[in-house]
C-alpha cells in the first residue's frame, strides 16, 4: 500500500458547489431530500478544483492534484505536519484549533493510514479561506479506482 496526498485551500463558500464535488451520477439525491441535490457531472468533478465529498476520490482527479506520493506512513506524516504548519498563522480561530492541536491529529492520523483509512483535515483560514488535507490509501478498500500515478 501507498498513500497519495491531496490539498486545496479555496473559498469556504464554493464548497457548497456540491455537483462538482460529487464523481458518480445518482449521489446527489439522498431519499426522502425534499430538496434534491443537482445531479454530479463526472467531466465537471474531474475539472473542477474543489475537494470531493468523499476523501477516496481524489483518486479519480488528475494525476497533477497529487501534492506527493508516500510509500512510509512517516513520509505522509511529515508532509501533513509541513502543510498544518505553512497554514497555521492563518487559523481563524487558533484557540479552537490548539484544543486537539497537531499531535494528536499527526497520531491519530498515523493509526488510521497505517489500517488502510484514508484521513481528511478541514480547518478555517481568515478571510473566509478554508484548508482541505487528504490523504488516501492505494490501492483502496472500498472503492474500485485505480491509481492515478501508475
Amino acid at each position: 500500500m501507498h498513500w497519495h496526498c491531496y490539498s486545496w485551500v479555496g473559498v469556504g463558500d464554493e464548497l457548497w458547489r456540491e455537483a462538482e464535488r460529487r464523481p458518480v451520477p445518482g449521489t446527489g439525491r439522498p431519499p426522502g431530500t425534499a430538496h434534491p441535490l443537482p445531479e454530479p457531472d463526472p467531466a465537471l468533478f474531474s475539472r473542477s478544483h474543489l475537494p470531493p465529498m468523499r476523501t477516496g476520490d481524489w483518486l479519480l482527479k488528475p494525476r497533477s492534484r497529487i501534492s506527493l506520493t508516500g510509500d512510509e506512513v512517516g513520509q505522509v506524516l511529515a508532509w501533513l505536519r509541513a502543510q498544518y504548519a505553512h497554514a497555521e498563522g492563518s487559523f481563524l480561530r487558533p484557540d479552537q484549533e490548539a484544543r486537539i492541536g497537531v499531535e494528536y491529529r499527526l497520531e491519530e492520523a498515523a493509526g488510521l493510514l497505517a489500517r488502510g483509512v484514508d484521513v481528511q483535515w478541514g480547518i478555517w483560514l481568515q478571510g473566509g479561506r478554508y484548508l482541505c488535507l487528504g490523504v488516501v490509501c492505494c490501492p483502496h478498500a472500498q472503492l474500485p479506482h485505480p491509481c492515478p500515478a501508475r
